[in-house]
């Protein structure tokens, strides 16, 4: 993790935002961390930034953490039964393509 001066990423903002997506850079002020600036190297790390910092998520992870340490979780190999039993119940359509041919627009 790169230290940086406050005055130093003010001045040079869009070098730093670049460089923060691929670490977290701590920003200093006389010296000591002040803040830290974090970037996002894609869409993905933007979306999982929001998801992990968002108080509603990590409550509604903690609940199904408990539920599962109560013994009222699903195990994998049921949700993996489930799954094959649906998989084999669908059947796949093929959908007939359409002809070509026929009646065609003409282009005036």
């Amino acid at each position: 993790m790169k230290q940086i001066a406050f005055a130093e990423v003010k001045d040079h903002l869009s070098k730093y935002l670049v460089e923060a997506g691929q670490e977290q850079i701590v920003i200093t002020k006389h010296g000591k961390p002040a803040g830290v600036l974090t970037g996002f190297a894609s869409e993905d790390d933007w979306f999982n930034f929001r998801l992990e910092n968002d108080p509603r998520f990590v409550r509604t992870i903690a609940e199904a953490r408990a539920s599962v340490r109560d013994g009222q979780g699903v195990s994998w190999e049921q949700v993996k039964k489930e799954d094959d039993q649906r998989t084999t119940a669908c059947t796949l359509r093929r959908v007939p393509r359409r002809k070509r041919g026929g009646a065609r627009s003409v282009r005036r």
